[in-house]
């Protein structure tokens, strides 16, 4: 199982434009139609997948929100930041 990261480690690494609610890093991330937001939920799953770490992606038009938290964890983990970051180079 993962170690939860401290507050300031979280505060530290957390990507930016990424915010904290409590036991949980979330984006979300704007697009010019819904299916350039598909597609990125899309690739989001397949890095997911790959990670075997599972975030919420909620898809809707224009915008596609990511919540990430290690739960068998309790709380924010490298695994959270880590994908965070490769979602963003996703993004990019």
């Amino acid at each position: 199982m993962s170690e939860t990261l401290t507050d300031e480690e979280i505060a530290d690494r957390l990507p930016a434009e990424w915010t904290r609610d409590g036991d949980e890093i979330a984006r979300t991330y704007e697009f010019d139609s819904y299916l350039a937001g598909v597609g990125f939920a899309a690739g989001a799953g397949g890095l997911a997948e790959e990670a075997f770490h599972h975030p919420t992606i909620t898809v809707e038009y224009g915008e596609v929100t990511v919540e990430l938290t290690t739960h068998d964890a309790g709380g924010i983990t490298e695994k959270d930041l880590d994908l965070a970051e490769r979602l963003d180079e996703l993004a990019d």
